[in-house]
């Protein structure tokens, strides 16, 4: 925990194509997510939660030198996942790992929860997959939580 705190959020700091993957790991912790990238390399995520609204993901070059840092939970991302077309390891691959998974076993689907800032408001955007992996559905709701600073703050 005290290792955590020590830690940069948002890799503030490191450079692209000259920090290496040991600057990152000693910058930002441990990813919680590494996935390989076509062509060699990896991808790290860092998701800021359970307070954060952000996941950082890090391009790892096969040479073991950062490429590039990006904040991933955005509205345009969410957007660029396409129901019926993209799979689980798309939305995993563009967005990182959910802050929230849940079963809908009647609906035979499985939700993946992020939340999303979209100044000014908050949000948690349900993606729902189908047995098969595809996502099927994209739900886009306020985040009570923060519901004085919800659009439909009261109306729960």
């Amino acid at each position: 925990m005290l290792l955590a705190g020590c830690a940069s959020y948002s890799g503030r700091g490191l450079v692209p194509a000259r920090s290496s993957a040991a600057d990152v790991e000693s910058t930002m912790g441990a990813p919680a997510l590494k996935l390989a990238l076509p062509g060699g390399g990896e991808e790290w995520f860092y998701p800021r939660w359970p307070l954060g609204w952000d996941t950082y993901a890090v391009e790892i070059g096969p040479d073991g030198v950062m490429r590039a840092i990006e904040q991933r939970l955005t509205v345009e991302n969410v957007a660029r996942l396409k129901p019926g077309v993209a799979a689980m390891k798309d939305a995993q691959a563009l967005l990182g790992p959910p802050f929230e998974v849940s079963r809908l076993p009647r609906m035979k689907r499985t939700d993946w929860g992020y939340r999303i800032h979209e100044a000014p408001w908050w949000w948690i955007f349900w993606l729902q997959f189908s047995d098969d992996g595809v996502l099927r559905e994209v739900i886009k709701l306020p985040d009570f939580e923060r519901e004085g600073e919800a659009p439909f703050a009261g109306l729960h």
